[in-house]
């Protein structure tokens, strides 16, 4: 899905968050393509802003994969949903590649989803994006999103205080956005999701067979 910079994007304020109904993009899936040289390198940790990145993996992985998505986006849903899983399992779990997901808000839903995915320290940052990317037809696309939300992740520990809370948490807010920001700003990254294996960026969600085509050309 392409985002565009704007209040739908990059310039969200907190009001937006509260807001009616959210209108995203249409669904746009871009063929994989690795990148020319970047202003910066994706795997820079300074990237991942003053929260950092959660891995997912061994720490001596020879490979890293840096998805930014957004939680709204259907093509990154489907990669989480059918591609992701695969690839923990052959490439993850097996010491071979390291894993971590960078949020990109589309909108202010999805800034609302990263925030309270961080919620106390990112303890619980997969087991939410996962819920989200897994039931994201029954609260993204109807009439009152945030409050569909709200409702599924009750079952994270999300009474309505303490949801309501944390989207008021300016700090976190300005965090989650300045992901967003420089990866727009210092990547280029326009698309979700987009991801980068090693700093190679491909645009729109790799197949488990590509993913293993991309792994297979890297040093052993």
């Amino acid at each position: 899905m392409i985002f565009t910079q704007g209040t739908a994007a990059g310039r969200i304020t907190r009001r937006h968050l509260f807001a009616g109904p959210i209108l995203l993009s249409p669904a746009w899936a871009m063929a994989t393509w690795p990148s020319d040289a970047l202003a910066a390198a994706a795997g820079d940790p300074s990237m991942a802003g003053p929260l950092g990145d959660i891995w997912v993996g061994a720490s001596d992985a020879k490979v890293t994969l840096i998805e930014y998505a957004a939680v709204t986006c259907s093509h990154c849903a489907a990669f989480h949903v059918r591609t992701l899983p695969a690839i923990r399992t052959r490439w993850i779990d097996t010491g071979r590649v390291r894993f971590a997901l960078r949020g990109l808000p589309l909108n202010p839903l999805d800034t609302a989803a990263f925030m309270l995915a961080r919620a106390d320290g990112g303890r619980n940052y997969y087991a939410i994006t996962d819920l989200l990317f897994e039931r994201q037809a029954t609260w993204a696309f109807v009439p009152k999103p945030l409050d569909a939300m709200r409702d599924l992740l009750r079952q994270a520990g999300f009474d309505r205080a303490r949801f309501g809370a944390i989207l008021a948490d300016q700090a976190l807010y300005d965090h989650v956005n300045r992901v967003q920001a420089r990866a727009t700003e210092e990547l280029g990254v326009h698309a979700t999701p987009t991801l980068f294996v090693n700093d190679a960026r491909y645009e729109g969600a790799l197949t488990t067979e590509g993913f293993d085509e991309v792994i297979a050309k890297l040093p052993a």
